[in-house]
């Protein structure tokens, strides 16, 4: 097997389903639980359809993906994927794109989100915790203690798989388990719960009214995109497993096999999960206060407030899992001598086996990110024009990055089967061309403000285009 860069073959079939799900199961699956049912006003099926589509859109690529997983091996995934079916240079943006925005956006709201419910913990063990701001002024949100305990979760995160990519894997592992505990307790404790004291039941009852009135207002359309676009985030990041594909042991044979039975494991417990959550609380209550206040009328005040450790500890496994891919975004355009200065950001470290040059340029990618979500959507001291969702609109982008991919494996790859070729990709089309429709339609005029800024990154992107090997032979 040709070794990519000098990149060892570190990781086995387990460590790699377990971050397909520990890199997505995160924050997502606790906090959008209320933005979905928030979303569709309270109809819990069009929450769990919602859930549904969200994750069979994400399945159907993963299948696609798979699929090429089991053709193409270099040193990340969907970079590989787009050299070997559109062209080199299309795969350079798309490796710029997720150096620049995919990676560093999402590795820093989930920083974010990691400091946020340590502190929500600390302070509901602990009411007189000190806080320059206080906890009903935001001070766990917005406050410079929040602030300050980001950087270092970003900083740690770093290290860690700069440094240790073993210990990263582990660490990875460990965190996977860790969260699905309270996901599995709140599934099966809480339906049980729900249904013997008929709250699921009330639930269900309550969504058969407010499903008769959505149909009276012709609204039932919108508020189900709306709440598909919600789902985005809590799917998103099973393709940042793909960029660990030159470093999996048999990663033909074991990638598509992590990204399925990831995929497979995901859905089941969102949705379980979802319908535990019902059961544990009225829907009026779920989006008044979101899903600890069905954790606390299931298990009782105590094991309430440990969810949010949970949701720290799960928080920061899925940063762990994206600093990963965000740690060798520009080594996997350097090693194809493109980009900002391929001779530097190519080089691996002897010593740690480790692109650590990229690794430091991610981490200043997710501080500026950081920097930019502090001011126009945390403080509010940035508002109006150029203000959007960085944690939603760069995951949606993605899924217009597949389309070209899809579209020329169909066309080029003649000898596979109808299903492979043809059916799996066209069926993914269609989901990715949902998932971005559902974005226009949720977040509007943010749109417009990311596309300009998205332009702008990528025009930059154009100026390191080139392939250096090419313009030495010159």
């Amino acid at each position: 097997m040709e070794n990519h860069g000098g990149l060892e073959k570190k990781y086995g079939l387990f460590t790699a389903i377990c971050m397909v799900v520990g890199i997505v199961i995160g924050s997502g699956v606790f906090f959008k639980a209320q933005t979905i049912l928030e979303k569709t006003e309270g109809n819990m099926p069009m929450g769990i359809l919602a859930w549904f589509i969200g994750g069979a859109i994400m399945l159907l690529c993963i299948l696609t993906f798979g699929n090429m997983a089991g053709k193409y091996e270099k040193v990340n995934g969907i970079v590989d994927y787009a050299e070997a079916t559109v062209s080199g240079r299309y795969a350079y943006m798309v490796g710029w794109f997720l150096t620049t925005i995919y990676y560093p956006t999402l590795t820093m709201a989930l920083a974010w989100l990691s400091a946020r419910y340590t502190l929500v913990f600390l302070t509901s063990v602990a009411p007189d915790f000190p806080l320059l701001i206080s906890v009903a002024d935001g001070g766990c949100i917005v406050g410079p203690e929040c602030m300050a305990l980001t950087m270092l979760y970003l900083c740690c995160s770093f290290a860690v798989n700069a440094l240790s990519p073993k210990l990263a894997g582990k660490f990875q592992t460990t965190t996977t388990v860790i969260k699905l505990i309270p996901l599995a307790l709140m599934a099966v404790v809480g339906i049980i719960v729900g249904i013997t004291s008929g709250v699921l039941t009330q639930n269900f009852d309550a969504s058969a009214a407010v499903a008769a009135a959505e149909a009276a207002n012709k609204s039932t359309g919108t508020l189900l995109f709306t709440a598909v676009c919600a789902t985005s985030f809590a799917y998103e990041g099973w393709i940042i497993a793909t960029s660990i594909n030159s470093e999996l042991h048999n990663a033909k044979k074991n990638l598509p096999k992590a990204l399925f039975v990831g995929g497979i494991v995901i859905i089941a417990v969102y949705i379980l999960y979802f319908i535990g959550v019902a059961g544990g609380a009225s829907t009026n209550q779920l989006i008044e206060e979101g899903a600890t206040v069905a954790f606390t009328n299931v298990f009782g005040k105590v094991l309430g407030n440990i969810l949010n450790l949970f949701v720290a500890i799960s928080c920061m496994g899925t940063m762990n899992g994206l600093m990963l891919g965000c740690s060798r975004g520009m080594y996997s355009i350097a090693v194809r001598r493109r980009g900002i200065k391929p001779e530097i950001y190519s080089q691996v470290d002897k010593q740690t086996n480790m692109a650590a040059n990229s690794a430091v340029l991610g981490l200043v990618f997710c501080a500026a990110w950081m920097f930019y979500f502090y001011l126009s959507n945390l403080a509010g001291t940035w508002s109006g024009a150029f203000v959007f969702d960085p944690t939603e609109l760069p995951i949606v982008t993605i899924y217009a990055f597949y389309l070209p991919i899809f579209f020329m494996w169909m066309k080029k790859e003649k000898t596979e089967s109808f299903v492979r070729r043809f059916l799996l990709p066209i069926l993914a089309t269609v989901g990715s061309l949902f998932m971005i429709l559902a974005c226009i339609i949720a977040h509007k005029m943010g749109c417009v403000w990311y596309l300009i800024v998205f332009a702008v990154i990528m025009l930059v992107g154009l100026l390191f285009a080139r392939d250096r090997k090419n313009k030495n032979q010159d």
